[in-house]
């Protein structure tokens, strides 16, 4: 159950701030945004506010942000038509009401002649109570469609995704992927402010419980000036003399609380990678700073985005096979096995998982935000876009193939952990 809900919460963490990186920006250049969703699949919760649904749906496999003019979404509203119409006290239409138009006794009812419910915001028509007179309506801007009783709010063309400038709609997408790295810098930092980034100073850390450091009598925070008569400067030269002394004893010379102490302390024997190594049970020195964990956090994002790059690069070059690559079972199964290590190795896994996400959506792949991002670039180049029905096929077929792919490497998960 843990496990459980630790995959949830990282997915719902990376999915919300990767969809809320699109839907802000969005926002700002004025688009409609219909639908904020985490998840895929049936509705299992809904809440509207303003002109927003936020839903969470049934599958764990992704998000998204509905936006106005991405998707055929509106009914055509064809001259014969017969609808009932709401207004305001200015007079504009607010509701326009296609069908079970008893439901609306107060409306009034217009034969269409003409309407334009994205440019020029009117519909003309003959009312059932001036029959004979042509009659126009203005649309207010955010005038609804009432359809089998779902009022869908219209989208004028200044409120569409592809009205807006080419940096407006390259910004929108692009900020999903971004808002992936942002988290992966906050959960790094927040990781180094809790425990602490550490120096490379003299000064001992935690101590364990069971170490030969605690049983000595040395003391978290005591500074080693000398091992055995050598001067100490630095927390790598005390590593160094502890690893090459097991079961010999030393001579430590700290300070502690303004005063100078000898103490002896004889280096447990461990064997790593077949070599025989001295511990003493005492982790590096930390330090809790807000700069230097906001240098921790960038250093770390920036590490983990260099190793995935990497990995990425093998994958190409076929020096990484397909097979090696995981999917939401593999991630699962990890995340199963990093929990058990404690929170702080859960949120740095959360933090790579989220640059992970952010890097495989900025790829120039149809379907994904780096294939949209790629049709920007190409709009730019020849100072028009590509025929949207033509990209529209592009990015279905990409979706297709990361489907199937997506298939694949879920049974070769399936294989891996539970059929081997």
């Amino acid at each position: 159950m843990t496990t459980v809900i630790a995959f949830i919460v990282i997915f719902g963490a990376l999915v919300f701030f990767h969809e809320f990186g699109h839907f802000i920006f969005a926002k700002r250049a004025g688009v409609l945004c219909r639908e904020f969703a985490i998840g895929m699949g049936p509705k299992v919760f809904s809440y509207k506010r303003d002109e927003t649904t936020y839903t969470i749906r049934l599958l764990p496999i992704g998000g998204f942000v509905r936006m106005a003019g991405e998707d055929p979404e509106m009914v055509e509203i064809k001259p014969g038509y017969r609808v009932g119409l709401l207004f305001n006290q200015d007079e504009k239409v607010t509701k326009i009401i296609l069908n079970k138009k008893e439901k609306f006794p107060n409306s009034r009812i217009v034969e269409v002649e003409y309407a334009d419910i994205e440019k020029e915001l009117i519909l003309k028509g003959y009312p059932d109570d001036d029959a004979e007179s042509l009659k126009t309506f203005s649309i207010h801007p955010q005038a609804v469609l009432v359809e089998n009783g779902v009022e869908t709010q219209i989208a004028p063309i200044d409120r569409q995704f592809g009205s807006k400038t080419l940096g407006q709609r390259f910004m929108a997408i692009f900020a999903g992927p971004m808002m992936n790295f942002v988290l992966a810098f906050i959960l790094f930092v927040v990781i180094a402010l809790l425990q602490g980034v550490p120096t490379n100073e003299p000064k001992l850390g935690e101590l364990t419980p069971d170490g030969a450091a605690k049983a000595a009598g040395l003391k978290q925070g005591d500074i080693i000036q000398s091992i055995n008569g050598l001067e100490i400067s630095s927390w790598s030269d005390v590593v160094e003399i502890i690893r090459k002394n097991p079961n010999k004893k030393l001579d430590f010379l700290i300070v502690r609380d303004g005063k100078e102490k000898d103490i002896e302390v004889t280096p447990k024997e461990n064997v790593v990678d077949g070599q025989k190594i001295g511990i003493i049970g005492v982790y590096s020195p930390v330090e809790k700073s807000p700069v230097q964990a906001v240098a921790s956090g960038a250093k770390d994002t920036y590490f983990w985005t260099t190793q995935i790059f990497s990995m990425l690069g093998k994958l190409v070059t076929g020096q990484f096979s397909i097979n090696a690559l995981s999917g939401p079972v593999g991630i699962y199964v990890s995340t199963d096995e990093v929990a058990k290590s404690g929170i702080y190795y859960l949120m740095k896994w959360a933090g790579i998982l989220s640059i992970n996400l952010g890097i495989m959506n900025l790829l120039p792949i149809p379907a994904l935000d780096g294939g949209r991002l790629m049709f920007f670039v190409v709009e730019a180049l020849r100072g028009k876009p590509i025929d949207r029905q033509k990209e529209g096929m592009v990015h279905f077929i990409g979706f297709a193939l990361l489907m199937l792919l997506m298939l694949v490497v879920t049974w070769n998960d399936i294989q891996r952990f539970f059929l081997k």
